[in-house]
Order: C-alpha cells, then sequence, then structure tokens
C-alpha cells in the first residue's frame, strides 16, 4: 500500500465481526456481525447497556481479544494474521489506553507509571523521562509528577493514566468508562481534556454507557445485543481549547 492509500484507508477497519466465548456447553453470542470503519481524528463514542457488546468491541479494536469471524484491519493490517508478539507491538506502540480503574502502580510515581511504555518500547532513559514529563505537564501535573497515586485525587490518578496513554504518540486512544469512578464535576474535567486532544488531533474513542459522556463526541456508535443499533455524527461547533496539551 502507498502513502496515498494508505491515507484513504480507515484507521479501523471492521467488517462482519462476531465474538462468541465457550462457557460449560453454553455459547454467549457477545458480538453478531459488527461492521464500522473509524477515521483518523474522529472522536467517537461507543454506547450501550450492560451485555451490549460494547466492552467486547473495545477489547478487539485495543488488540487485547481477537474476533471469532470476520476482518479486523488496523492502519492497513490484519490484524487476524498477527502473533502476539505483533498484537503486543500495535497495544504498546499504536493504542493508548485509559481505563475505569486508573490500572496505576501504586508504589510508583506519576512520572515512572507515565514512563511504563517507553520502558517496553526500548526508549532510553533520559529521552522516556523527558517525554513523560511533557505528558504529564500536558495534563496539568507539573507540580505532582513525583507523587504516587495514594498521594493524587482520583481526577490526578486518571490525568497520569491520560499522559501515560499520550507518552508514545499513539494512533488513537481507547477510553473504557473514563470518568467511572470519578464525581460529575471531575468527571467533566476529564472530557474537556478528551475535547482538548481531538481538537489538536489526536483519535479518541470512548467507551461509555453514560448518555452525558458520549455527548463529547462527535459520532455515537450504540450496541445492543451484540449488534450495532445505531450509528450517528454528531456536528458539534469548534470551542477555545482549555487545555494545551501536547506530547
Amino acid at each position: 500500500m502507498n502513502d496515498a492509500e494508505h491515507d484513504l484507508e480507515p484507521m479501523i477497519h471492521i467488517v462482519n465481526v462476531s465474538k462468541t466465548y465457550v462457557m460449560g456447553i453454553e455459547e454467549v453470542h457477545a458480538l453478531r456481525g459488527a461492521t464500522l470503519d473509524i477515521s483518523r481524528n474522529e472522536y467517537v463514542a461507543i454506547m450501550g447497556p450492560s451485555g451490549s457488546g460494547k466492552s467486547t468491541l473495545m477489547n478487539i479494536i485495543g488488540c487485547l481479544d481477537t474476533p471469532t469471524s470476520g476482518l479486523y484491519r488496523f492502519e492497513g493490517i490484519n490484524v487476524g494474521e498477527l502473533d502476539d508478539d505483533a498484537l503486543a507491538a500495535i497495544r504498546n506502540k499504536k493504542i493508548g489506553f485509559v481505563f475505569q480503574m486508573f490500572n496505576l502502580l501504586p508504589r510508583s510515581t506519576a512520572l515512572h507509571n507515565v514512563e511504563l511504555p517507553l520502558i517496553y518500547a526500548g526508549v532510553p532513559a533520559a529521552e522516556r523521562r523527558n517525554r513523560a514529563e511533557r505528558a504529564l505537564t500536558a495534563v496539568g501535573l507539573a507540580e505532582r509528577m513525583h507523587h504516587k497515586p495514594n498521594e493524587l485525587s482520583g481526577g490526578q490518578r486518571q490525568c497520569v493514566a491520560i499522559a501515560r496513554a499520550l507518552v508514545n504518540n499513539p494512533s488513537v486512544i481507547l477510553a473504557d468508562e473514563p470518568t467511572g469512578n470519578l464525581d460529575s464535576k471531575t468527571g467533566e474535567e476529564i472530557m474537556r481534556i478528551f475535547e482538548d486532544l481531538h481538537e489538536q488531533g489526536h483519535s479518541i474513542i470512548v467507551v461509555t454507557h453514560e448518555e452525558d459522556i458520549a455527548a463529547h463526541a462527535h459520532r455515537v456508535i450504540r450496541l445492543f445485543d451484540g449488534e450495532i443499533a445505531g450509528d450517528v455524527p454528531v456536528e458539534r461547533p469548534r470551542r477555545a481549547l482549555r487545555h494545551h496539551v501536547t506530547a
């Protein structure tokens, strides 16, 4: 594929993807024939109630799981043809994960937590420290980077997680219920950071069951009983940036 074709290729290309789990003698059809494209620089919310298949779809998009059937191409690469090492490399270098539970190392500083993806990627110590410092500064934690998670508020912990997701300059940030453990005011602050990241060219996918969180996105994909029940673009006016987020 040449550069022009690469530019036209959707970042995420999913065709008739299904996922079936076998639990004892029972089969659970978590995803049923999902087809969708997500382009670079989109801000997408994936919505659905518990059991709708949104977490399964998120795991497949994030290369944390593989479909039972169907095609998934990420940046033109057929994910189904990759071995475990290649999948791990995509997760480390191409996808920035932000989880509801933050998933921070409790005994490590914010700075070290943000450095982790760079350590796995083999980035030299001086460079990874510099990049981690820039990422933490970008989310407003320049004064807290040497604090451990138990010395930070919930919102600050999630900002550390966002900085960690940003530090490798990934193709997409994949956020799973990123405000689920936060109060509403702090949750809005976190969502404004995501809006700023999108304004600056980052691709954002937020998985949520909350309408007010999905309302920040520019496109909402709804799942129900493992099927895509709706896919609606949302036109939003551009706004002034509230944070200067670069990493």
